[in-house]
């Protein structure tokens, strides 16, 4: 068993035993709300964390720990200011590497002077309607440009977005061609904004605010093709990097997507009616 496996199914018992501590305690206090709600974006194994190298799930995690919060520290958490403190230089050189077993044949994604100046649009036509997607290069240039190269290549075409999550926190996961969360394009990179900007201090919460978009990851620096679409605030831990916003008809497609729900009445796991990826376009 590889050590990326063995986290993957070591975070999925964490998130099972964290999903059952808060119902217990929700029951007998029903003022508390768990975060511990994760979405795998990668697979179902707790939080977001993402499976950047093809050998583990990517999935996204509101912390390392079990974590609760009452309403009134939710509300304290600061939301993402979505942009840098320190504006980047016009290109930087991105750092790519082979990792994993890739789930679909692709590149690694061009490396050197890569902008980060202005927005890329990406639409994701799917079986139940476009989702756009303004994505952001000033923020995240290197996560831009792997998704641009991503799209580019067809990686995200007829795809499925295996997780949704619908409590704590509040995601679409999609991006493995496996639709396992266990799959990736056998490379990975580094994480951006806003965890480069922390100094090390990932300690405190923030809100991905609805309409963000963020990379799912197996741990720091192992983003590979998974991401997750906030629908609602999402309070997590700031390891995840932001790159971009859904447009208005997008966050409708996927206020439909949460309300069909999740299946067998879950909190999270895979939507109760499919939702592919049919094509990912470059606009």
């Amino acid at each position: 068993m590889t050590s990326n496996q063995q986290r993957g199914e070591e975070s999925l018992a964490k998130l099972d035993r964290e999903l059952k501590a808060r119902d217990r305690k929700e029951k007998a206090r029903p003022i508390k709300i768990g975060l511990a709600a994760a979405v795998t974006i990668v697979a179902v194994v707790g939080g977001i964390w993402v499976l950047a190298t093809g050998s583990s799930d990517e999935d996204i995690t509101a912390s390392d720990e079990t974590t609760e919060t009452t309403t009134a520290e939710a509300t304290s958490m600061e939301p993402l200011a979505m942009a840098r403190a320190t504006a980047l230089a016009d290109t930087v050189t991105c750092e790519y590497t082979e990792s994993g077993e890739a789930s679909r044949e692709i590149d690694l994604p061009p490396s050197e002077d890569v902008s980060t100046v202005g927005t890329l649009d990406v639409t994701l036509s799917t079986n139940q309607g476009d989702i756009g997607m303004e994505l952001d290069r000033s923020t995240a240039p290197c996560t831009v440009n792997a998704v641009e190269h991503m799209v580019d290549e067809g990686f995200y075409d007829d795809t499925v977005c295996h997780r949704l999550t619908t409590s704590g926190i509040y995601v679409l996961q999609c991006g493995d061609p496996s639709g396992t969360g266990a799959g990736g394009p056998g490379f990975q990179f580094a994480n951006e904004y806003p965890t480069d900007e922390l100094d090390g201090d990932a300690t405190s919460s923030v809100i991905y605010p609805r309409g963000s978009i963020a990379m799912a990851n197996a741990g720091q620096d192992t983003n590979g093709s998974q991401f997750f679409l906030n629908f609602q605030d999402s309070p997590l831990a700031p390891d995840y990097t932001y790159f971009g916003q859904i447009d208005e008809d997008g966050l409708a497609i996927l206020d439909a997507i949460a309300a069909t729900g999740v299946e067998d009445g879950a909190a999270d796991g895979a939507p109760a009616e499919e939702v592919r990826i049919e094509t990912a376009t470059l606009s």
